[in-house]
């Protein structure tokens, strides 16, 4: 606090340089030149953002209040608004800025300077200065105020191993991925599976950063996939597309457990999701077949974002003796027409995910229900189906009391494959979720889809991805 003893320190901002812009665009300009407090507290305000985004953990800055007053988070950018201390998301920031006149805000990963008048990031000399100083050096001081050694050859691309992963923005002309994919005769149920393995965020990053290279195996299904999510996401292109090599390397298999599949015939999407993942494991993995029913400690991509491990505890009616066993899966199946009835009588509402769940892998007693429709959200937390969860609540400790643990199981709902027709005969569509809007992929066509036509749709697989990162 300035006090008469102690006078505000007056912040000035950098001298033009030959071929460098002094301000980052007009907007900022009037702003910092407007009053030397206006300038004096943009950038302490600046200071402070920054020390909050690179001294402090990723988290909390990536939560926001939703509707309800509960945290919501986000692994997109949220904004910190630089003119007052408020943190928004990339909607809220249009609805703070229309109603508090507040037009400049700090990326809340990179620390970039968004400026909402020029509807874009804007590089600006002197805050650009103090935000390199805080990545390479953890401090603003200069070079001069601090005699740092080799401080002069500072390279913050060598110092620091996020610096270009903080700093690479999507352009936005971009190839965003929505291209559909034709029908080769019957192979409604392999593109489904497809479109909803090419829309996962985690799978999409993998291929398109080289995940899978320096192969030599004939008729390779994760060679196929690497060079199908180029020609997506690389190059900008609507026409349908050919999966042809997808469907050479699945029809030449000489595995006995897919034969049946290798036909001109309507096959099950369930069936070619299985083969695909576990093709794309043996080429990404320790080599090993995927066991069912047995543990598998494998870290490939595939483990990584479908596989998961069930702990069965078997406890003896007699002595109370618990035994654990642990399992690999890959899915997890719902039998809705046998699924436990537990309301009343008389009762239509449909059943829930969440309703099913509990019923399947939470309570014990079973007894014939049909059910007559399905409902399912857009985001879950599957905490309450953890052994971590259930130990909580055996503890009689509520699970909102932990909110990092909780955060860390929230999943949102990236792909839903819906077959319509008969079983001996129908079609297959996917809903894809691509950024925030959704899309109805129908073989070649490709069609904007609203959340409640995807809510409503009678969904056959469901396809969640974990929102957090760890």
């Amino acid at each position: 606090m300035a006090t008469a003893s102690s006078p505000t320190k007056t912040v000035r901002v950098n001298p033009p340089a030959p071929g460098k812009p002094m301000f980052g665009c007009e907007h900022l300009e009037r702003l910092l030149t407007s009053s030397q407090d206006n300038l004096n507290q943009s950038i302490g305000h600046y200071k402070l953002m920054l020390r909050k985004i690179f001294d402090g953990p990723a988290g909390p800055l990536q939560v926001t209040k939703n509707a309800n007053g509960g945290g919501s988070y986000a692994l997109t950018s949220n904004y910190l608004c630089l003119q007052c201390p408020v943190l928004v998301t990339e909607e809220d920031r249009i609805k703070h800025g229309s109603k508090k006149a507040h037009r400049f805000y700090v990326d809340s990963r990179t620390g970039l300077l968004y400026c909402q008048m020029c509807d874009d990031l804007i590089w600006d000399p002197t805050l650009e200065e103090l935000r390199i100083r805080k990545m390479g050096t953890a401090s603003f001081w200069n070079k001069r105020d601090r005699k740092r050694k080799h401080e002069e050859h500072l390279d913050p691309v060598q110092d620091d191993p996020k610096y270009i992963s903080n700093n690479t923005l999507t352009p936005p002309c971009r190839a965003n991925g929505l291209r559909g994919i034709y029908n080769a005769g019957a192979t409604c149920y392999q593109n489904v599976i497809l479109q909803s393995f090419l829309h996962n965020p985690l799978l999409r990053n993998f291929y398109l950063r080289d995940g899978h290279t320096n192969c030599n195996t004939q008729h390779c299904l994760s060679c196929a996939m690497d060079d199908i999510f180029q020609d997506f996401y690389a190059v900008e292109n609507t026409n349908g597309y050919t999966a042809a090599n997808i469907l050479s390397g699945f029809w030449i298999s000489e595995k006995k457990a897919f034969e049946n599949l290798v036909t001109t015939k309507e096959q099950d999407a369930h069936e070619f999701f299985q083969f695909l993942a576990e093709e794309l494991h043996e080429r990404n993995g320790d080599g090993r077949r995927p066991e069912v029913g047995s543990e598998h400690s494998c870290q490939c991509v595939i483990h990584q974002i479908f596989y998961g491990k069930m702990l069965t505890t078997t406890v003896c009616q007699k002595c109370n003796g618990a035994t654990d066993a642990v399992q690999s899966f890959l899915d997890l199946s719902l039998g809705l027409e046998t699924l436990a009835q537990r309301r009343k009588k008389g009762e239509q509402k449909p059943l829930t995910l969440r309703e099913c769940l509990d019923t399947e892998y939470i309570k014990s007693d079973k007894c014939e229900y049909r059910c007559q429709g399905f409902q399912f959200p857009l985001e879950i937390n599957m905490l309450p189906y953890t052994s971590k969860g259930r130990d909580l609540v055996q503890q009689g400790k509520m699970l909102h009391d932990y909110p990092e643990l909780s955060r860390a199981h929230e999943y949102d709902l990236v792909s839903v494959v819906v077959h319509v027709g008969s079983i001996d005969t129908g079609h297959y569509i996917a809903y894809c979720r691509v950024g925030e809007q959704w899309f109805k992929f129908n073989d070649h066509k490709v069609m904007l889809a609203t959340k409640s036509e995807v809510l409503s749709s009678q969904a056959y697989l469901l396809f969640y991805c974990v929102r957090y990162l760890s």
